[in-house]
């Protein structure tokens, strides 16, 4: 396991250190699950970032093939 060596100013570790207490864990502990967190939340904003934009590129695609299937079924002889 690594070690981080941290510097917080006095009142956000005054701020971690209420916290931890209340949820009867240790500093390391409540900062170990918040990191935790943080990244799950980046990981989880990443992938949508990635769906919308595949999501763009498709959608012009999906417009044409959509407009070719009502000209199809518009048409006379269908």
């Amino acid at each position: 396991m690594g070690t981080i060596s941290l510097r917080i100013d006095d009142a956000l570790l005054d701020e971690v250190t209420s916290q931890a207490k209340a949820l009867h864990l240790s500093r390391t502990e409540y900062l170990r699950r918040a990191i935790a967190e943080m990244n799950d939340n980046v990981a989880r904003d990443l992938r949508r970032h990635r769906l919308q934009e595949a999501s763009r590129k498709v959608r012009a695609e999906s417009m044409l093939v959509n407009r070719e299937f009502a000209d199809i079924e518009e048409a006379p002889d269908a």
